[in-house]
């Protein structure tokens, strides 16, 4: 069962700090984009404006709203090896059982680590993606 203990460390949490590392480039990059569009180069297509500027954000979103989950997932599986022990033990230690169900929470925190953030990161890409498309249609609309 100490298996599982490396996939929740390893495994989950690896897992959520790749999904950080993939919100945060994509963050970046779209911004980057976005600062420099010019409203004017899409001037017979609203359609394609609208493509080019929500590209990606589908990802930061399913990023935001699905890190909690595998937090979770990882504090589930965390509980059920500090129940194992227990089980396998055959005596309660209450400070052992403390220690591994806070072990365990550290994968659900890491999940709102990456959520939370993401989350603002989409908010702020879809208010500036829709600033753009409002100076499209003022423009050409």
């Amino acid at each position: 069962m100490a298996w599982l203990g490396y996939f929740v460390d390893y495994g989950v949490i690896g897992l959520l700090i790749l999904l950080s590392i993939v919100s945060l480039s994509i963050f970046v990059e779209r911004l980057m984009f976005l600062r420099g569009i010019d409203v004017g180069a899409y001037d017979g297509s609203r359609h394609h404006l609208e493509i080019a500027v929500t590209r990606k954000l589908g990802i930061v979103a399913s990023i935001g709203s699905n890190a909690p989950y595998v937090g979770l997932l990882g504090t589930v599986l965390g509980i059920m090896m500090t129940f194992y022990r227990i089980g396998t033990e055959g005596y309660v230690d209450a400070a052992r059982i403390m220690v591994g169900l806070a072990l365990a929470l550290k994968a659900t925190a890491a999940g709102l680590a990456v959520a939370i953030p993401s989350i603002v990161f989409y908010n702020i890409l879809l208010r500036r993606a829709k600033i753009i498309l409002l100076q499209w249609d003022d423009r050409y609309g």
